[in-house]
């Protein structure tokens, strides 16, 4: 029997020298809805069942987190593991358990059959909503700019939705695919967050991880479109490069994590400069914070519930972006721009800023895209830019705008 195929107790570290050809994509062609599916540039994870499910009460839920690892060691569940997605609003509900089978295996990216395009699936056809429509949320980044301007606070991410609604059952086997065959060397996820309801999709922005004691976070900020004609694309990558608003908006983000990260190691080294990471659909600026733990008691997830939410997904000052958002947004973010991933007993663990996702529910999804409001912003760039990220999902299913 193959390790991948085997129940694990524990998270060992990816060793992509000696990569099991099918091993990752094993456990991708496995996913059924209800399954916790997670594949990271370390690793990929499937889970089987709920053997405890982390509690909502008035503690810290890194205290929760703690206190169900604990309570599944005690009841003789070796290397217990919590997965699954937290929401934008910390007091919230969360979607945590530790699952009562736990398969893994090496990352997506280094599984050779990745490689193969998913299986397509016959079309379906979309009713499209947007929420709000594209007018009214250019209206909200104007709003946002002139207050912006007169000193109330200096940046906010402001978010729109589109709910697509299908005639026939949604096939999330089939997305996740998709999602995960496109950009395998991100974050693909597919997890439960409440009866007949699922998160999906496919992140490119690593919140932070722990392994002992170094510590990664991988803070991305200003972004633009892809081009599919290459010179026009490498254009697009360089201007990015020499953007005075996104490198601010991005020197923004990364001072934020360094703040944050800083009280917790003996080390931390942020480069001067960002470099550019690309999915299959945008360019994004990116750094590559990396530390070492003063104590090894702080775990992955007390360092994610430190750093969250960054300016990248709210904005700065934070209780005055998250006013705004609340104010301008007509919705509920819900687990959009959370936190997705795991942790064990031992304090590491990956956790990930859920952007480029949708919730699914019977025959709907709601797709969500968010854009950095800065005093710079133009009102009809930035719908562009939440139109442009839609593509990473409205492609796994079929749609376009």
């Amino acid at each position: 029997m193959s390790t991948a195929s085997q129940v694990a107790t524990h998270l060992p570290p990816a060793d992509p020298a000696h990569p099991a050809v099918g091993a990752a994509t094993s456990l991708l062609d496995s996913y059924t809805p209800g399954d916790h599916f997670l594949a990271t540039p370390g690793r990929t994870l499937l889970a089987h069942g709920v053997a405890r499910q982390v509690p909502h009460d008035a503690r810290p839920l890194n205290e929760r987190v703690n206190a169900t690892l604990a309570e599944a060691g005690t009841a003789g569940q070796e290397s217990p593991v919590v997965i699954g997605a937290i929401p934008f609003d910390h007091e919230a509900p969360a979607a945590l358990s530790v699952p009562a089978a736990l398969r893994i295996a090496p990352p997506l990216a280094s599984d050779p059959l990745i490689a193969l395009p998913a299986e397509v699936t016959g079309s379906a056809h979309w009713r499209i909503r947007p929420v709000p429509e594209p007018e009214v949320y250019g209206a909200g980044v104007a709003a946002a700019v002139e207050r912006m301007w007169r000193g109330e606070f200096s940046k906010v991410v402001l978010a729109r939705t589109l709910e697509l609604t299908s005639a026939a059952p949604l096939d999330l086997p089939g997305m996740l695919q998709r999602l995960a065959r496109r950009d395998p060397a991100g974050h693909t996820f597919a997890l439960p967050t409440g009866p007949g309801r699922t998160l999906i999709g496919a992140s490119p922005e690593l919140l932070v991880s722990r392994q002992g004691k170094q510590v990664v976070a991988n803070p991305l900020a200003g972004s633009t479109p892809r081009s599919t004609d290459l010179a026009e694309d490498v254009r697009r990558a360089a201007a990015l490069l020499e953007s005075a608003k996104d490198l601010h908006e991005h020197a923004v983000v990364v001072d934020a994590v360094h703040q944050a990260l800083a009280p917790h190691c003996t080390e931390l080294t942020v480069p001067a400069r960002p470099t550019l990471i690309r999915t299959a659909t945008m360019w994004h600026l990116s750094t590559t914070v990396t530390g070492t733990l003063a104590s090894p008691d702080i775990s992955a997830l007390a360092l994610a519930c430190a750093l969250h939410p960054t300016p990248a997904v709210c904005g700065t000052p934070t209780t005055t972006a998250r006013r705004v958002i609340a104010e301008t947004e007509p919705f509920d973010r819900g687990y959009f721009t959370g936190m997705v991933g795991w942790g064990d007993a031992r304090g590491d663990g990956e956790w990930v800023v859920t952007i480029r996702c949708a919730e699914a529910e019977e025959r709907t999804l709601r797709l969500y895209a968010g854009a950095g409001i800065v005093a710079a912003s133009v009102p009809e760039a930035e719908t562009a830019e939440t139109a442009a990220k839609f593509r990473t999902f409205l492609g796994a299913v079929g749609a376009e705008l």
